[in-house]
């Protein structure tokens, strides 16, 4: 009864504290011709700093010189074109003549230099930039404050830009289209909170931002490509309960799992047509401390691995929006299939690894920290974990409860506990997006501090690697000797499942977030 009167009262307090259409309105933003959308409060809006993709509102403020199709296939953006020196060392891009910020500037090779030397400046605090403009020649003594600029980088008129690379990576084009790439303006970022008014380059402006409330987006309507079909895109921050605001016609578009999943999976339900399903390019790990002990040695990870009854956790937690995960690559991915079969639930095994390693007796090992997400509560799936944990192998396991909103800031600090909530959505269609990033020794992504260098080896040969099938069978062996280490336990792979209103067209559900919104239409 009290949690019928919870939802009742929380029912209310959405209807008088978030937006409707008469407030909308009062914003100029006509219900009918804007898409609305269901959002949380950006941890950020710049794009040198942001941890996500560029499928929200940040990816629709701001833009760069390429872009990932519906197809997940490479297209120009602010770049009109480009040329590929013979060795594949040499990028000339060629900037559209008609690309300006949203103040009406030209923007100029010049504003690209600024841009990915400020990603690139210490003072800048980018967790991204090592990741993907690294390939660049002297991205990494910008980054280590031994070098004033990137030495790669060089403009050759206003619309030309010379980028020179360390090796010929085969993937570099696909890094562009990640935000620490966008392109700002520096007097711009140089004002004080900057954020509340950025000056882009992409198809929508900011046009309003009220925390934890509302954050509306206009037209952009001298953008350099096409122009978005709507004249507004609205996040509603923070919305509860947002399958009921869908159902009420209030937002376009919202994320199902669970019960509610399976019941829109019925036919016979009134949503099920507006129900769409895809694999995603995801996967959701337990990360594992590597520098610490015990989980220094593999065969501790590895009976950790198998303590763990996995298709309880997939039934119990995923409940029909999740695969089980046997490696690091999703089954969208191209390579995927070198491990398919995931660790058998085997307790024996376990203790028995555990003995090996010299912990017979599990309170040598004291009490392990386990880092999670969460404001006054621990999530049922970590506490599922632990308590496998606790039950199969005597482990004293602490969580260990840290704001989402600085999670991941804590993270890339290196203050991760034993134990810690992960997982990994692709940024580009590659496998080198996932095995590379988050396994190679030197990565800044790798926040597990996994180090083998037989494994090192082969994600450096695969960089440069043109011939396709050969360099998938360099990322198979990738993935089966991480299979049998055991860097991280591998639980899951997303299947994103969302409602569409039928009001939106042209809007495509990939494996994995892309910049669409402008190519999107809203029709009554």
């Amino acid at each position: 009864m009290a949690t019928a009167v919870f939802l009742f009262l929380g029912c209310q307090l959405i209807t008088r504290l978030l937006p409707g259409a008469d407030s909308l309105r009062g914003a100029g933003v006509e219900r009918a011709n804007a898409i609305v959308l269901s959002g949380r409060q950006p941890r950020t809006l710049d794009p040198a700093r942001t941890h996500g993709g560029p499928d929200d509102a940040l990816g629709a403020i701001f833009s760069g010189l390429v872009t990932l199709d519906q197809q997940l296939q490479v297209q120009p953006d602010l770049a009109a074109g480009w040329q590929i020196s013979g060795d594949n060392r040499i990028y000339t891009f060629y900037l559209r003549q008609n690309a300006v910020f949203h103040n009406g500037r030209v923007v100029s090779a010049q504003d690209v230099i600024f841009s990915w030397e400020r990603a690139a400046d210490p003072a800048t605090g980018s967790d991204t930039a090592e990741t993907y403009l690294g390939d660049i020649v002297g991205v990494a003594e910008k980054l280590a404050g031994t070098a004033n600029s990137i030495s790669g980088l060089r403009a050759l008129d206003d619309h030309t830009l010379q980028v020179t690379l360390r090796a010929p990576v085969v993937y570099f084009l696909q890094k562009l289209a990640y935000p620490v790439a966008f392109v700002v303006d520096q007097d711009n970022v140089a004002q004080r909170n900057w954020e509340r008014q950025p000056n882009g380059t992409g198809p929508f402006r900011l046009q309003t931002w009220r925390d934890d409330d509302i954050l509306i987006l206009a037209r952009h309507d001298a953008y350099y490509g096409e122009l978005a079909k709507v004249p507004h895109l609205v996040y509603r921050l923070e919305a509860h309960l947002p399958l009921a605001l869908y159902e009420r016609g209030e937002i376009d578009l919202v994320s199902v799992g669970g019960d509610a999943l399976a019941r829109l999976q019925d036919p016979n339900d009134p949503l099920a047509a507006d129900l769409r399903q895809t694999a995603s390019l995801c996967t959701t790990v337990i990360g594992l401390n590597n520098r610490l002990e015990p989980l220094q040695d593999a065969r501790v990870r590895l009976a950790l691995a198998y303590a763990l009854d996995r298709e309880t956790l997939l039934r119990t937690f995923w409940r029909g929006s999740g695969l089980p995960a046997a490696g690091a690559l999703p089954p969208a991915m191209p390579g995927y299939g070198a491990v398919t079969q995931p660790l058998p639930f085997n307790p024996e095994r376990a203790r028995a690894l555990l003995a090996e390693a010299g912990y017979a007796n599990p309170a040598d090992l004291g009490t392990l920290t386990y880092y999670t997400a969460g404001f006054d509560r621990v999530s049922e799936l970590v506490t599922a974990v632990i308590t496998m944990w606790q039950t199969h192998l005597g482990l004293t396991i602490e969580p260990v409860l840290i704001d989402p909103f600085i999670y991941n800031d804590q993270l890339y600090r290196g203050d991760i506990g034993h134990f810690f909530s992960s997982g990994w959505c692709a940024d580009y269609p590659d496998p080198q997006n996932f095995l590379d990033i988050l396994y190679h020794s030197s990565s800044r992504q790798n926040l597990g501090g996994y180090a083998n260098a037989q494994i090192d080896a082969l994600l450096e040969q695969a960089r440069i690697e043109r011939d396709v099938p050969t360099r998938l069978a360099l990322y198979a062996t990738v993935e089966q000797l991480l299979a049998q280490d055991v860097p991280a336990i591998f639980l899951a792979h997303g299947v994103t499942a969302v409602l569409v209103s039928p009001h939106l067209q042209n809007y495509a559900l990939t494996p994995m977030g892309i910049a669409q919104w402008h190519l999107v239409t809203r029709e009554p």
